[in-house]
Parts: structure tokens; C-alpha cells; sequence
């Protein structure tokens, strides 16, 4: 036997504990074009809120209530039937989250060598987490040396990997996160030249005044992972010209009514702002060319990162919830098994 998380119902709001179950399930058998993996890291992120609303069309399915929940792990072949693959290799894919065992066909799966970096890595600046900024950096914002770029959400998996590619291009970087000790933690270890603890501010006229503050000739660039008030005052500052990467907006995730838009996206206009939208999905066909810019800064300690981990698969549920209150600091990964790297 080994262990599961199902999703029991889907949450109004904010998920919580009751929300979720672990349950005995049987260890599968692999036929053939098949194998077996045993997950030893899971990845929790804040997309998945997305896929508890049944009711709602996105770019990925939402969650059946019939079957373990799924997601990023990183994971040892046990058993396999697949060409390429061999008991004993560490492979990344979106399969594996949320349970002990599972089947895999190879199909979105990647292999990862557990002695150029730690496992859990590869669920955060060397995985997802760490494409999705260097996409929104290299592919959408495209910071010039001396510009400004704001990132909001910035101590998290992907902001964080944002703010230190920014400053590999030279841009002044002005981040915003939600406690002393996260900024402290960007503007000595990110190397950020501003960090804004958000909760400081009641709204967001108060946040625009510590932005222009902040970024006296504009911001250039903005990469949005949060939404409501950053995004409002984001749209104040920006300069002409000036760019934004919209990766996600964690503060209306759990809205139960609809988030009115902010009033000033006029400044679009009259400001010449191009605003892009984006998905990490669409940027797959780079992956080497990611990999062969934030591995070596990554070795040289150039990007910088932070861990909240998580002991045993049911502490699943908590490493979730746990995103929409900002207790993790950088990526939150779930240890399920032993790492016999």
C-alpha cells in the first residue's frame, strides 16, 4: 500500500485543510510502455488553485474528485518498461505530485542529474518556477541596462529567480514582498536595490507613493504575480514605453466574486504600454536555452534561492495553503520519500 491526497470537494475561498484527504491506495503495476515511480519531491503552486474550479475554463483541466490530485514531483524510476528510461533514474514530470507511486509513460518527462544540483532544485529555479521568470525576463520585459523593473510577489519561487536576472541585465530592480524578513533577504542575498514590504501599506495610493519613491524615473518594466493593489500602482509608475509580464495574480485566487479591474488601465494608452499575458507552456521550446543561462549562474552563485520544506506526504495539503497566506519563503516542496541521490 502506499499513500494518496484526493481533493474531497472544491473550495469557495480559500482551501483549507477539510478540503483534502489522504488515503491507502495500492502501489500500481506497470504494464508494458509503462513504469513505475516513486516520488521523492512534490511541487505545490499557486496554478492549482485554478484547477479547483470545475466551473471554470482554463488553459489546463480542473481536478477530478475521483482520483489523487497530480503535479510536479521529482521522481526515482523503480520499475520500467519504457525505452530511455532504467530503474534508478531521477526523472522530473507533472504526473507525480500528491502521492507516493504512480504510473508514467515517459510522455512530459525529463531526466535530471542528481549531481549537478539538488533534486528539489529542479521543482524550483532549475524547473518550472525558474523557466516561467526567465521567460517573462528574456521573452516579454526585456530589461535594458539602467532601466527599472518592479517585481511584486518577489521573494517567491519565481519572483525571486525575476529580481536576479534582472540585475544579471543591468536593470535597477525595486521588489515588493510581505514581510521585513523577505525583504531583508532580497536586498542582501537577491541583491535587489529596493525591497518594499507591502504590508506596510494600507492601499494602494500608499503603495504607488513608495514606488515613485522607490523608482523616481518610472518603472519600465513589471512583472505581475499578484494582482490588486501592486498591480495598480504598478500601472501609476509605469514609465513610456514600459513593459509587463503577467504571470499571476495570487491575491484574487480565492475571490469568491469577481476582483473589479483597477481604475487607472487608461495609462496603458496614453503611456504606450504593452501588457502581455503568458503561460510557461508556451516557452517549452527554449528550455536549453534557459537552462544554459540560469544553470551557470546558479554554479557561479550569481541567482540566490530559498526553500520551505515539508516533511511527509501529508503535509501536502498544509505546503498549499500555506502559498495563499505567504508563510514560504521562495519554493515550497513537499519531501515524500527518502532521496537516495
Amino acid at each position: 500500500m502506499s499513500k494518496a491526497v484526493f481533493l474531497t470537494n472544491y473550495p469557495a475561498g480559500m482551501p483549507g485543510p477539510e478540503h483534502f484527504e489522504t488515503r491507502d491506495v495500492d502501489v500500481p503495476k506497470p504494464d508494458e510502455g509503462e513504469m513505475l515511480c516513486r516520488t521523492v519531491w512534490m511541487s505545490v503552486d499557486p496554478y492549482m488553485r485554478g484547477r479547483m474550479r470545475p466551473d471554470v475554463k482554463s488553459y489546463i483541466p480542473p481536478f477530478s474528485l475521483d482520483a489523487p490530485l497530480e503535479g510536479g514531483a521529482v521522481s526515482e524510476v523503480v520499475e520500467s518498461n519504457v525505452p530511455g528510461f532504467e530503474a534508478g533514474d531521477y526523472i522530473v514530470d507533472f504526473l507525480g505530485g500528491w502521492k507516493e507511486f504512480y504510473i508514467s509513460k515517459g510522455e512530459r518527462t525529463q531526466k535530471v542529474d542528481p549531481n549537478l544540483a539538488p533534486l528539489s532544485s529542479y521543482l524550483g529555479v532549475l524547473g518550472m518556477p525558474g523557466m516561467t521568470a526567465w521567460a517573462g525576463v528574456t521573452q516579454i520585459l526585456k530589461p535594458q541596462e539602467g532601466e527599472t523593473l518592479f517585481v511584486s510577489g518577489a521573494a517567491g519561487a519565481v519572483g525571486s529567480v525575476v529580481c536576479q536576472l534582472g540585475k544579471a541585465k543591468g536593470a535597477r530592480v525595486v521588489a515588493s514582498a510581505g514581510s521585513k524578513e523577505k525583504c531583508d533577504w532580497l536586498v542582501e542575498e537577491a541583491g535587489v536595490d529596493v525591497a518594499l514590504n507591502y504590508k506596510d501599506y494600507k492601499n494602494a495610493n500608499e503603495l504607488t507613493k513608495a514606488l515613485a519613491e522607490a523608482a523616481p524615473k518610472g518603472v519600465n518594466c513589471y512583472f505581475e504575480n499578484v494582482g490588486g493593489m501592486h498591480l495598480e500602482a504598478a500601472l501609476n509608475c509605469i514609465a513610456l514605453g514600459g513593459r509587463m509580464a503577467l504571470c499571476g495574480m495570487i491575491a484574487v485566487y480565492n475571490n469568491t466574486e469577481v476582483e473589479p479591474g483597477p481604475p487607472n488601465l487608461v495609462n496603458l494608452i496614453g503611456r504606450g504600454v504593452m501588457a502581455r499575458g503568458f503561460i510557461v507552456s508556451e516557452y517549452m521550446d527554449k528550455t536549453m536555452e534557459f537552462a544554459a543561462e540560469v544553470a551557470p549562474l546558479l554554479a557561479q552563485g550569481k541567482i540566490k534561492y530559498q526553500e520551505s520544506v515539508y516533511e511527509g506526504i501529508e503535509k501536502a495539503p498544509d505546503a498549499f495553503v500555506g502559498l495563499f497566506k505567504g508563510e514560504n519563503k521562495g519554493k515550497a516542496v513537499v519531501r515524500v520519500g527518502p532521496d537516495r541521490s
